[in-house]
């Protein structure tokens, strides 16, 4: 009985699980679509307002090219901080103020859009320099929060990449470094007056006072051959047996 209560929880969190994801795609699914259908408009309308700029010149023509400007500038400053504020904290404050722009953007983009169905022209001429006041008052701080936020990003990679370079540097030197192995001093010489031992050099007893005479140090010669002594002819101890001994000058 336990086994079928469990195989039913199991059965009912999986049906959960795939409800969940299911309703979870679906709702990404919408989210894309809707992207895709905005974008689609925005780049259709934006068209129509170029055409219309070429199309038609004077007040309706500048009443396109406002809105033109309008959307491009604030287009571009959302995604350049969308683009800065995962990277910088310090951007939150610069998001509300863009939100606040924004709605006052759309204020004038409302504006313009229904000065567009005005069939009364003189009316349209009235009130267009205003309108063209606001849209630059509008693009303008668009394009210089756009501006201080790009200089910011630069700035932030600038220095980080100094930083970087200078830690480069120092570890490139780092590795470069090396202790040179110094060679083992030489040991000391003997000193060149030191005196020899007690037993070098000295001699004891008559030996110590007696000079060498003038035929020291030369061998014996060796006794001379008496004239009638016969030469040896027997071969001597170092000849071979093969060698002849010299033959005997006849002395007589």
């Amino acid at each position: 009985m336990e086994a079928i209560w469990i195989l039913l929880t199991l059965f009912v969190l999986i049906m959960l699980a795939g409800v969940y994801g299911a309703v979870r795609a679906v709702r990404a699914a919408k989210r894309g679509i809707d992207r895709t259908v905005h974008q689609a408009r925005v780049t259709v309308e934006e068209t129509r307002l170029r055409a219309r700029q070429l199309a038609q010149p004077g007040a309706a023509g500048e009443l396109a090219q406002l809105r033109l400007s309008l959307r491009g500038s604030m287009r571009a400053t959302g995604q350049a901080l969308q683009a800065a504020a995962p990277q910088d904290r310090s951007l939150s404050e610069s998001l509300g103020l863009f939100q606040r722009l924004s709605s006052h953007a759309l204020d004038l983009e409302a504006d313009l859009k229904r000065l567009e169905q005005e069939p009364d022209r003189s009316r349209l001429a009235a009130l267009l320099p205003e309108m063209r006041e606001r849209t630059q008052r509008i693009t303008h701080s668009a394009d210089s929060l756009r501006w201080a936020v790009q200089e910011r990003t630069h700035r932030m990679a600038h220095d980080d990449l100094d930083s970087l370079g200078r830690e480069i540097e120092m570890e490139a030197g780092a590795l470069r470094h090396w202790t040179a192995v110094e060679p083992d001093e030489p040991s000391a010489a003997p000193e060149t007056g030191a005196r020899p031992g007690p037993g070098v050099g000295a001699r004891s007893g008559p030996e110590a006072g007696a000079r060498p005479g003038p035929g020291a140090g030369q061998e014996p010669e060796p006794p001379r051959p008496s004239l009638g002594a016969k030469p040896n002819t027997e071969p001597q101890a170092w000849q071979k047996p093969w060698q002849k001994s010299p033959r005997p000058e006849n002395t007589a």
